[in-house]
């Protein structure tokens, strides 16, 4: 590939709205073009790129006995009414009506269309397992678009499901798919952790996450600093320390009540009157399906809805508004608080077994109380671990602390169930020709997350430093002076050398100063470069460059042509 032939459009400048590392190197390279928030084209360098990892996929995607197809991007908003998820979405969900007035949503994942599909062919359990698999486009209405490829408004998955007759069979299929997803994230290059992970929007009972670690990671990982757990926090459970309730009756002091004038937030109300965040009590109101339900949580802490929801035994849980919240305790946002509280189940997290004498809303406006004490001044429904655990917080295994690492997810698997059977009628005929819903597993991979993850972790000062598995190319030729009839002649030769050798090769023919090319050789990151210079060629020798360690060397043409099989294999 000759570079003029393409379409490179490096940048001397980041953009300023990029604050991610891959974000800013994708954006430079010319990797990746911003359309709009969230909406990114990928140039040839980045398709190259997105291909590789794809291909890997591939192929370890058929080691597991998974089949590819592709599927629909238009779903109608009838499969996803049936299975609950059209309301469940809510605004990430986007949707329209067509001329003949069908609703139609645009897929942020399949499992709605493959239940469908496999319902409608397979019927007995001699067809069973099957696992199908696809690479698409994806598309959410993503509120905030954040770290370019990273969170955006569409995206591309390989997104896998299989089907079974038993939970065995699908306990089979899920260890292979675990086992692929390592694979593939090892020879994409990628450090990766395995979580325990919540099953969230999607169902079942069953799912790990793959995280790479990083700073502009969306999610947290908790790890034990002594048995090494690792698991995904947002279902990360923690020790819980009783206290004795003798302490707690010795040391309470009478219920007050205080003036709080518009002060609404922990911060402000711990500012104005010099009190711990963590001796304020914040009342969250949720509709639990639908009836009215408060969580309450030190004020350092944050509610873990998942772990609530679990708790209070509900499948929805929605924040109340201002309006319902005025409703339920007769107070505006900011004042809300469980003494007093009428009508509302009360869950407490653990953690308020500890307090005593703390602060929390008095449902009334301006109003807050002080020396609020659990038993005495209110009660609960129930104590639970609802909330998200924190630095320090103790592991339930063996008591030593959890740290906690900032990561982003790059893949996630799920044994559903019949979540998605049952609600679209997808039944086959057992042994015995009774009737029953398919048992399902799904399993998805963020395909552009792989690319900005690999150079989250893969760069330098210079640029990109891409693994040789997915790199765009496996070398690049520079001509230092392309004016040199010589110099392009022997450029030419290698590069005609190198494709009849199966190396994907992109030759840089710009009539450029050295700088330049040397300095977007270094941004690209293309794995090995072999440099063309006059005076090297005087001395019938090449430059050989990798990107990897920034060594160069000098080599004989007629040596280059029998090593470099040999130097490509060095590259990691």
């Amino acid at each position: 590939m000759h570079w003029r032939q393409t379409l490179i459009p490096t940048l001397r400048q980041i953009p300023k709205e990029a604050e991610a590392t891959s974000h800013q190197l994708l954006l430079k390279a010319g990797f990746i073009h911003k359309l709009s928030s969230g909406v990114y084209s990928y140039l040839p360098l980045g398709l190259r790129v997105l291909q590789k990892i794809s291909a890997i996929i591939r192929e370890e995607m058929s080691r597991a006995g998974s089949v590819e197809l592709l599927l629909p991007s238009l779903h109608p908003a009838e499969l996803w009414k049936k299975t609950g998820r059209y309301d469940a979405l809510g605004g990430d969900k986007i949707a329209f009506k067509n001329r003949s007035d069908q609703e139609f949503v645009l897929g942020p994942t399949h499992e709605e269309v493959i239940t469908d599909l496999a319902g409608s062919f397979i019927q007995s359990h001699n067809q069973l397992p099957v696992s199908l698999y696809q690479i698409q486009t994806k598309f959410r209405d993503e509120l905030r678009p954040r770290f370019g490829i990273v969170r955006t408004k569409e995206f591309i998955m390989k997104d896998a499901y299989s089907f079974h007759a038993s939970e065995n069979d699908l306990d089979i299929t899920y260890e292979k798919m675990y086992e692929a997803y390592k694979r593939i994230y090892a020879r994409s290059g990628l450090s990766f952790e395995v979580v325990g992970a919540d099953t969230g929007i999607m169902g079942g009972k069953v799912s790990h996450e793959f995280m790479v670690r990083s700073p502009y990671g969306e999610d947290h990982i908790a790890i034990c600093k002594t048995c090494k757990t690792a698991t995904s926090r947002d279902i990360a459970m923690r020790k819980i320390t009783e206290k004795q309730d003798s302490d707690n009756a010795l040391n309470q002091k009478p219920l007050e009540m205080f003036e709080t004038p518009n002060l609404r937030t922990i911060s402000e109300i711990s500012n104005k009157f010099s009190i711990p965040a963590e001796q304020i009590v914040k009342t969250i109101l949720y509709f639990a399906d639908g009836k009215p339900l408060a969580a309450l949580v030190s004020g350092i802490s944050e509610v873990n809805e998942s772990k609530l929801r679990k708790a209070a035994k509900v499948s929805q849980l929605i924040l109340a508004t201002a309006e319902q919240i005025r409703e339920l305790t007769g107070s505006p946002v900011g004042f809300s608080g469980p003494v007093g509280l009428k009508g509302v189940q009360i869950i407490g997290d653990d953690e308020l077994r500890l307090m005593t004498n703390f602060v929390t809303g008095a449902n009334q406006k301006d109003q807050h109380y002080r020396h609020v004490n659990l038993g005495r001044d209110f009660k609960v429904d129930l104590m639970a671990d609802i909330r998200y655990v924190k630095e320090g917080d103790q592991c339930p295994d063996c008591s030593s602390v959890y740290g906690l690492f900032t990561a982003m997810e790059i893949g996630h698997t799920f044994k559903l169930g019949t979540r998605y059977s049952k609600a679209l009628a997808a039944n086959f005929k057992d042994e015995k020709g009774e009737e029953k819903p398919m048992i399902m597993g799904c399993y998805g991979i963020g395909v552009n997350r792989i690319m900005a993850a690999s150079v989250d972790q893969h760069h330098d000062e210079k640029g990109i430093i891409w693994p040789k598995a997915i790199a765009p190319f496996d070398i690049e030729i520079i001509t230092v002076n392309q004016q040199d009839g010589e110099s392009a002649k022997i450029a030419e030769e290698l590069l005609s050398f190198l494709e009849k050798k199966s190396f994907s090769v992109l030759y840089d023919d710009r009539d450029e100063r050295a700088g330049v090319k040397f300095n977007d050789a270094e941004l690209i990151g293309i794995p090995v470069q072999v440099i063309v210079s006059e005076r090297n060629l005087a001395k019938g020798e090449l430059e050989i460059k990798t990107r990897f360690d920034r060594k160069s060397s000098l080599i004989s043409k007629s040596e280059f042509l029998n090593a470099i099989d040999q130097i490509v294999k060095s590259i990691p």
